[in-house]
């Protein structure tokens, strides 16, 4: 079981960055798709962007163009970097495990390990 912890979040202006991390323990994580999700109030948790293991992307729509994932392998990271943020992009940000040796898939359900998440607040 990969136990995961995010950091990097906080409140900021429209148009303001950010960068999101999520420290991964253990052995595997160079093995993993890895995946960020939000969850606003009153929302469902949705799909921000995934990175395969070998480092493919994927990104939602809403997102592609201004955020950008990237994995650190040798350091166990995961990073969400933010960017023209907007007052909808205010949400928890989680990450999550994908599939071993997989891609970035966009689908919930194929994510296992969660962290606690991070508040993203945008606001002026």
């Amino acid at each position: 079981q990969v136990e995961l912890v995010e950091s990097g979040g906080g409140l900021v202006q429209p148009g303001a960055s950010l960068r999101l991390s999520c420290a991964a323990s253990g052995s595997t994580f160079r093995t993993l798709a890895m995946g960020w999700f939000r969850q606003a109030p009153g929302k469902e948790r949705e799909f921000v962007g995934a990175i395969g293991w070998i480092g493919t992307t994927n990104y939602a729509n809403s997102v592609k163009g201004r955020f950008i994932i990237s994995r650190d392998n040798a350091n166990n990271i995961l990073y969400l970097q933010m960017n023209s943020l907007k007052p909808e992009d205010t949400a928890v940000y989680y990450c999550a495990t994908g599939a071993r040796l997989g891609g970035p898939a966009d689908n919930l359900a194929d994510f296992g390990s969660w962290g606690r998440g991070t508040q993203v607040t945008v606001s002026s």
